[in-house]
């Protein structure tokens, strides 16, 4: 005998328009006009993270309505691929086209937590550009893949503010 299934509730599509016009269209880049591509997404219950071609993520904070900016220091690149983590901390990951990793340590509403925003990067392991980021459940390892099959883990330590990447831990492909 089948069992009864559990009702299914349809919503209706509602476009993000609050989201999309935070996000400029355009940025100046010296004397010229660059198009803005967005290029990752990846949202939780309390933020919607969106990376572009131009190296900036933006993140939405659906509690306050509220836009940030965040960017790769040094050369702009384009952010292949973006993962949230909501624990202890709220973190987010990004990945850049040339192999860079940053992780982004949020600033806290609860009190005790942290009160600043904090920047790690994971910098010279991976050449290639970044396709895969996946959190362990507790936030303290990150593990990023990229396009020739190179995973690396890294250690993320928020109370000794360290990241500490290890060596990669297959390469599927063969390379």
């Amino acid at each position: 005998m089948a069992s009864p299934s559990e009702p299914v509730t349809f919503r209706e599509f509602c476009p993000l328009y609050y989201l999309l016009n935070a996000i400029p269209a355009k940025i100046q880049k010296g004397f010229r006009s660059v198009a803005v591509y967005l290029t990752a997404l990846d949202t939780s219950g309390d933020y919607i993270a969106v990376g572009s071609s131009t190296g900036m993520l933006y993140l939405y904070c659906r509690r306050l309505s509220r836009m940030k900016k965040y960017n790769f220091e040094g050369k702009t690149e384009a952010i292949t691929v973006v993962k949230l983590l909501s624990c202890f901390d709220d973190l987010v990951a990004a990945g850049t086209a040339s192999g860079r990793v940053a992780v982004f340590q949020l600033v806290s509403l609860l009190p005790g937590r942290n009160k600043q925003l904090r920047r790690f990067d994971v910098a010279g392991i991976h050449k290639n550009s970044i396709t895969a980021l996946a959190w362990s459940p507790n936030g303290m390892k990150l593990f990023s893949g990229d396009d020739r099959g190179r995973i690396v883990y890294s250690s993320l330590d928020l109370d000794q503010v360290k990241l500490c990447s290890e060596a990669p831990l297959a390469w599927c492909l063969g390379k």
